[in-house]
């Protein structure tokens, strides 16, 4: 299981901590949801999510005010004794020292933003089901590609990185060389990008190292990109029968998730990053509907229909 320090979500997320007494190196969060405790404030504990970041905004804020001090006391009391990792006031609501003082004393967070509850809501869901997505790290290239990204796969010494250092000399973008760590952010969206160590660095056999970012410049590179496309590069056998219309996808599947994949026959003479560009693009045109093998084969029909 993945989790995001509280560290980390604080200089993220740009909030105020209001108990900078309160130890908080050893405090992970492990739920990309976040939870707004009117329930609890007004006494129902069934079903608490106490491991998620808990938001206080105008609604619970008036809620207490109207309760009163004791009141709101009590109920927050038993909200600081399931060991929350946090609870965020949004708006710069004022905070009551009593609450602080217990948030001392059960060694819980207290924090501050500035943002509106139910935007930042919004993005500390969206940031958190990134940082703790399930992933997995492959061997191969992900290049951006008129916006697509293609992930390149393929045997090691096929030439996965020469067609991606081609692909960044025609004005595309390298997120990852050699390996690629790919997240789950959802049932649809894969995203990928470089391990930090070796982040715009592309390995040329014969060379060595060179820096992709030092080298053509901070357009030629991106640090993460989703997986629209994969492209599995394979030696040329005669013996098989490669597809030579389309009509029919093929797909692989990463972490559950289905992705487009064509493979692609290397022998001499084959500009293989033109080859992956025509695929990024004709990906690109069947998402806007238009399929150009569909295309053709209803021609040809429609054809054979009319001298018929």
């Amino acid at each position: 299981m993945y989790t995001v320090s509280l560290e980390k979500f604080i200089q993220k997320m740009k909030v105020k901590n209001l108990t900078p007494d309160v130890d908080i190196s050893a405090i992970e969060i492990t739920q990309s949801d976040v939870n707004r405790p009117a329930l609890q404030l007004a006494g129902f504990f069934d079903y608490f999510d106490h491991h998620r970041i808990q938001i206080i905004g105008q609604v619970e804020h008036t809620y207490m005010e109207k309760q009163g001090i004791e009141e709101s006391l009590k109920q927050m009391k038993r909200i600081l004794s399931y060991k929350v990792p946090g609870i965020v006031f949004c708006r710069d609501l004022p905070v009551p020292e009593e609450f602080l003082q217990l948030a001392n004393e059960y060694e819980i967070p207290i924090l501050q933003s500035h943002a509106d509850t139910s935007a930042f809501s919004a993005e500390v869901t969206r940031w958190l089901k990134v940082e703790l997505a399930p992933r997995i790290s492959i061997h191969g290239v992900l290049v951006d590609i008129y916006g697509e990204g293609v992930l390149i796969t393929g045997e090691s010494g096929i030439g996965k990185s020469e067609v991606a250092l081609e692909l960044i000399h025609r004005g595309h973008r390298l997120v990852s060389d050699d390996v690629v760590e790919i997240k789950k952010v959802s049932d649809e969206t894969l995203i990928g990008s470089a391990p930090d160590i070796t982040r715009h660095f592309i390995e040329l056999r014969g060379i060595g190292i060179i820096d992709a970012k030092t080298l053509f410049g901070v357009e030629s590179v991106k640090n993460t990109q989703s997986i629209d496309l994969v492209i599995q590069l394979e030696e040329w056998n005669k013996e098989q029968e490669y597809d030579r219309m389309g009509l029919e996808e093929q797909y692989i599947e990463y972490l559950g998730n289905k992705v487009v994949c064509h493979s692609i026959p290397i022998r001499p003479g084959r500009n293989v990053a033109i080859i992956c560009e025509s695929a990024a693009v004709n990906y690109r045109q069947k998402k806007m509907g238009y399929n150009a093998a569909r295309e053709l084969y209803n021609r040809v029909t429609s054809n054979n229909f009319g001298k018929a």
